[in-house]
């Protein structure tokens, strides 16, 4: 590839790649049909030109979310109530008056609940903001309401007893992926163009794949996870967003990124913004790009998949990289079985906490049969067995930085299976039916909550019966801007923004 045809995939080409709208300023109402085009940049630049108020914004959100809803299930809580009071006093910031939505996952919005996806969780309020949401509420985000996980975001799909199944917009029959379906699902059938997700083993990118999406899991200590706590599972968890454009993922980092009060691990700054990074042609080189075209542990990789990833590697290489098949120097038994052992004692941790609000003990009732599987099992841990775990996913994180020393990204699928049905992953149900799945599921995404580095779902390619194939790239730790420059040039090359699931 000419250099020319490089640095127009590169950032030449205008930052946005929102689709032009026909809307004008003497316009008192704005079209769903509009509405849906914006990403939240666009959206927050009309409202601070006075284009568009932002209770009209607001008012946009609502309307599509109740006419979906009803299909989706993508919405637990609904907090209008709120939203309308922060438009009474004065909005400011990068975002500001654009509309915004939580996931109903450890995460804290003061005044509101948090069920955490768990009927034994259902009416917890929520007493202090979470440092992330302060940081929202400083970009000047509209909250109005709460997207649905599974319990304790436990599995690769949004499906609770508590909530019920959340349903894919491109088939209602499918899952939206977990945990942070609700949200996928939302932005995905146009509610908004970007809401908060978390990534505790594949918990972004997995939704984001199923339903279309960009899904980025920042590095491990990138955003706060506070005040509460300053790590979730141990350090396996991460949050941040899904969305619709590149260019918003970037411009959330820029304004939720960097330790807060009390935290000791932050990864280092390369760039000062990482929405001015990607703008910036300069900042563009040839990247060496190592291909997992083989499932590490074995399993079979749906023929769509495999077809999408060798399009992927194809396409990476027509703008101008280098992309050869690779094999990562790692235990995934033992790197599974580690992460297995530490997400259990995160939910035992919960439930005892639960238990001493409440001054009783959990029963089978109060969690779903996979929850309370892995809550007896984790009470059955022993201190050492805690602290091996934890020592072979340092060693795991040792191996992958050793590795790409050799390799700026690595490229795999998502999950190694089409999108499921829903109920094939749901955690009310044995055991034995259960894990089979979920393992073609974990096999590549947990990867890099295990060893903190940060890794996207890219929605290029889509399935013969319509529905998304996310491809997956991982980066060194702390360099997302690799990862977001090469998101950036995938985008403009194949751009996703104007496909819409018909609901």
């Amino acid at each position: 590839m000419n250099k020319r045809r490089f640095l127009q995939v590169s950032g030449l080409v205008s930052l946005s790649t929102v689709a032009p709208v026909s809307w004008s300023k003497s316009s008192s109402h704005m079209s769903f049909a509009e509405y849906r085009k914006l990403d939240a940049l666009a959206l927050a630049e009309l409202i601070k030109k006075k284009e568009i108020a932002p209770t009209a914004v607001l008012d946009l959100a609502l309307q599509r979310a109740r006419e979906v809803n009803p299909k989706l299930n993508a919405i637990t809580y609904w907090h209008e109530d709120y939203a309308r009071k922060q438009l009474t006093e004065k909005v400011e910031g990068v975002f500001a008056g654009v509309p915004f939505l939580l996931k109903d996952l450890n995460t804290h919005l003061a005044g509101t609940k948090t069920s955490n996806g768990s009927k034994f969780f259902h009416d917890v309020q929520s007493n202090v903001d979470s440092t992330l949401v302060k940081r929202y509420k400083k970009a000047g985000l509209i909250f109005f309401g709460k997207t649905a996980s599974p319990e304790f975001g436990g599995t690769p799909t949004t499906e609770s007893v508590l909530w019920g199944a959340t349903r894919n917009p491109w088939n209602l029959e499918y899952s939206t992926g977990g945990s942070s379906g609700g949200a996928a699902a939302a932005v995905a059938a146009g509610v908004l163009p970007v809401a908060h997700a978390t990534d505790g083993g594949g918990s972004i990118r997995i939704p984001a794949a199923c339903c279309g999406l960009f899904g980025l899991k920042p590095s491990r200590a990138r955003l706060p996870m506070g005040p509460n706590a300053l790590e979730g599972w141990l350090g396996l968890s991460a949050p941040h967003v899904v969305s619709r454009t590149v260019r918003d993922s970037a411009a959330f980092l820029d304004i939720s990124h960097g330790p807060e009060f009390g935290s000791r691990v932050q990864p280092k700054d390369f760039v000062n913004s990482f929405l001015k990074d990607i703008s910036n042609p300069k900042n563009y080189r040839k990247l060496r790009i190592g291909w997992l075209d083989k499932n590490p542990l074995g399993l079979p990789v749906d023929p769509e998949v495999d077809l999408a990833m060798q399009k992927t590697a194809k396409l990476c290489e027509s703008i101008g990289h280098i992309v050869e098949p690779v094999r990562l120097p790692i235990d995934y038994q033992g790197f599974l079985g580690s992460f297995g052992f530490l997400t259990g004692a995160g939910m035992l941790s919960a439930v005892k906490a639960r238990e001493k609000v409440l001054g009783r003990a959990v029963t089978p009732d109060d969690l779903e049969p996979l929850t309370m599987r892995a809550v007896e099992k984790a009470k059955q841990a022993g201190s050492v067995d805690l602290y091996n775990a934890r020592q072979q996913l340092d060693i795991t994180g040792l191996q992958m930085d050793q590795f790409m020393v050799k390799y700026d990204l690595i490229l795999s699928p998502v999950f190694s299976s089409l999108t499921p049905k829903l109920g094939e992953l749901s955690l009310n149900q044995p055991f034995e039916s259960f894990v089979k799945g979920a393992m073609a599921f974990a096999s590549y995404s947990s990867l890099y909550n295990a060893t903190g580095q940060p890794a996207m779902s890219v929605p290029l390619f889509w399935s013969q019966s319509g529905l998304p194939i996310g491809s997956m790239f991982a980066g060194r730790y702390g360099e997302e801007h690799v990862l977001l420059r090469l998101a950036r040039q995938l985008e403009l090359s194949l751009p996703w923004i104007n496909k819409y699931p018909n609901i």
